[in-house]
């Protein structure tokens, strides 16, 4: 058959068909420059959800980094100023301000963990386009 196909000459142009060989080698050679270009597009999509990573843990080191102090030093000075000026007794002091900085930072956690939830750990393009080239593969064998 290899050689039906090796002898048939295109009516068009009056050349020889390509061999089997030189199909096959396009193919691989096509399929190797397809495999580099998926390559280039998940790296540049990694790098893309690592741009969008890194907001994430900014605004998550935020909310911790604000926590620690405030709750160390800030907590005890205002529980025993709001003490100063009002009647409210000390613990009730500590439970309104200890109240107030722990929304803070839950609003700052609730921020990070937002920017965390555009994150694709599996780049949704590339998966895309490799499904599609694995179902070209399939349909051309």
């Amino acid at each position: 058959m290899a050689d039906r196909i090796s002898s048939m000459t295109n009516p068009a142009t009056g050349d020889a068909a390509p061999s089997l060989a030189t199909l096959v080698g396009g193919i691989v050679g096509d399929l190797q420059t397809l495999i580099r270009q998926e390559l280039r597009l998940a790296r540049t999509e990694v790098q893309q959800e690592f741009t969008q990573a890194k907001f994430g843990i900014i605004f998550l080191a935020a909310g911790a980094g604000l926590l620690a102090p405030a709750a160390i030093s800030l907590l005890f000075m205002l529980d025993y100023l709001l003490k100063e000026y009002t009647t409210i007794p000390l613990w009730g002091c500590f439970g309104i301000i200890g109240g107030a900085f722990l929304l803070l930072s839950g609003l700052l956690i609730a921020v990070g963990v937002a920017k965390f939830r555009h994150v694709h750990l599996v780049p949704p393009q590339t998966a895309e386009t490799m499904r599609e080239n694995v179902q070209w593969i399939k349909n051309q064998t």
